[in-house]
């Protein structure tokens, strides 16, 4: 298992205006699946128009966006999953209301390395591969061989996901590989040819890899929206109520005309 990577980016580009007393800082915690592309190019292009605004953009799993607006540590949580009972009974104890506000789509994709002949999976296949049930590419019309499995750590949505959409909410297979983001997820099953995991719309297009259609179905725009692909999922930026200031004016960037462009460039679905 790897050591869990720490991912923070920091946009603290403090020029002109920026570094007045006006200055204002939005902090956004969470999600890798949205903090490692989407939202660093949202803040970018906001500050292109206000630049008296500075982000801080730490992108470590959606358990830690949810947790950091009960603790009223961030502006804004990243999580690509809903909050759970008990994080909403922790907010109400501590008088957060958890607000979610949908600001993408998203179609979890399972990837095998690009020379794997397997192009389709049922998605009774996926449940047994990811619980352990299946080890052996053999198994599913692949070349014999031990299946190597990556999946993100217990922070991620997308790993809370996975397992409620594709395994019953059954358990991971005891050799499953816990990797930070997505991109290590790439980055691993792009150099093992006995390697397969799941990653976001957005991270699909990296070499060395390749999209599994799940019963026929792949996971593009239109699968997405028609509810064909069987993982699709909302995203969601969460804050404490509504949200009100510089928050209320950077969600409604992302809502808007130009926000929701970039949701689609980066590779997710538009709420629009």
């Amino acid at each position: 298992m790897k050591t869990k990577l720490k991912r923070t980016i920091l946009a603290f580009v403090a020029l002109g205006a920026a570094c007045t007393v006006h200055a204002q800082k939005l902090v956004i915690k969470g999600s890798d699946t949205l903090g490692a592309k989407l939202v660093p190019i949202l803040a970018e292009e906001y500050r292109a128009t206000n630049k008296q605004v500075l982000f801080e953009i730490a992108a470590e799993g959606s358990s830690t966006g949810i947790a950091a607006i009960i603790e009223g540590n961030a502006n804004i949580g990243m999580s690509s999953r809903r909050a759970k009972a008990p994080e909403i009974a922790s907010a109400t104890a501590k008088g957060v209301r958890l607000k979610p506000t949908v600001v993408a789509y998203d179609g979890i994709a399972v990837v095998v390395n690009k020379a794997n002949p397997v192009a389709n999976l049922t998605k009774r296949q996926i449940e047994r591969i990811f619980t352990g049930d299946v080890a052996d590419w053999a198994a599913v019309g692949g070349t014999p061989g031990a299946i190597s499995l990556y999946t993100r750590n217990t922070a991620s949505g997308t790993y809370a996901d996975w397992q409620e959409m594709a395994m019953r909410k059954r358990d991971y297979a005891k050799s499953s590989q816990k990797m930070a983001g997505n991109e290590q997820i790439i980055a691993e099953v792009s150099r093992n040819p006995a390697g397969i995991g799941y990653v976001g719309l957005a991270y699909t297009n990296a070499p060395g890899v390749k999209v599994v259609a799940i019963g026929g179905s792949v996971p593009t725009k239109a699968n997405v929206l028609a509810g064909s692909y069987p993982y699709a999922r909302p995203t969601f930026f969460y804050t404490n109520g509504d949200p009100a200031g510089e928050t209320e004016r950077f969600v409604e960037f992302t809502l808007g005309k130009r926000g929701q462009a970039i949701v689609e460039k980066t590779g997710f679905v538009p709420v629009k």
